[in-house]
């Protein structure tokens, strides 16, 4: 489909300046998330075909992928994020939602900035919604706070690991050296090597239901894919709540 821009270009071909101007603006400005969805665009080419056929090979794959949810919706629902029982992923959901004051479909806007690729009708543009829309989730499974650059920088580190994305690859490092100039020092830059390597030992979280996964006890669930406390991250900024 000719409407599908470089996010979804199979050839793998990268915009470095872009990406550089882009991380440029993210480095002075760590609120300004338009800036990490034009890295995304200038470095993940291909990243969403990879990932939606590794989809199709998994045992639930098939089934996710025919369904075709779109949880940007499905996790801005009131009624649907108030269902869960205290203890469960979706109940610490539900507080970090409540307590940040972000949201699905307000991630979901700043994508949409000056790139509407993500909107198409095309399984590729479908995962990268759903990419983009599982972040904040990931933010809970790994412990990674999302009000301070270190953490995500650290789950940039573990995304990259996850997913490939080149684009996740350069604002961990942009992050890390971050993080060696400032007073938290050497020890953010193992916080952010330690991302790294708890994304390649955790299970593949793209494959997963979200939707069952949220009813999921969260230690039961942090324990069935493998994503044990962040050492490092945690000696270095102690942790508030979930």
């Amino acid at each position: 489909m000719t409407t599908i821009t470089s996010t979804f270009d199979n050839s793998g071909r990268k915009d470095w300046r872009a990406a550089f101007s882009a991380l440029r603006g993210l480095l002075s400005d760590a609120n300004d998330t338009a800036q990490v969805f034009r890295i995304m665009r200038a470095l993940n080419a291909g990243t969403a075909k990879a990932g939606y056929d590794k989809l199709l090979l998994t045992a639930k794959g098939g089934m996710i992928a025919s369904r075709h949810v779109e949880l940007a919706d499905r996790l801005s629902d009131p009624a649907f994020i108030g269902q869960f029982s205290e203890g469960s992923l979706g109940a610490a959901y539900a507080r970090f939602l409540a307590e940040t004051g972000y949201s699905a479909q307000g991630l979901a806007a700043v994508s949409r900035t000056d790139d509407l690729s993500r909107e198409v009708e095309h399984p590729y543009a479908w995962f990268a919604r759903r990419t983009r829309d599982i972040h904040d989730i990931w933010h809970i499974l790994t412990g990674y706070r999302s009000d301070d650059p270190l953490g995500e920088a650290c789950l940039t580190a573990f995304s990259y690991a996850q997913t490939g994305g080149l684009g996740w690859a350069m604002i961990a490092v942009g992050g890390a050296v971050q993080a060696w100039r400032s007073p938290v020092g050497f020890g953010g830059v193992r916080a952010v090597w330690e991302g790294y390597r708890r994304g390649r030992r955790a299970a593949w979280l793209q494959g997963e239901d979200y939707e069952q996964l949220l009813a999921e006890p969260l230690v039961s669930v942090r324990e069935r894919l493998n994503i044990p406390p962040p050492v490092a991250y945690d000696a270095r900024l102690p942790r508030r709540g979930l």
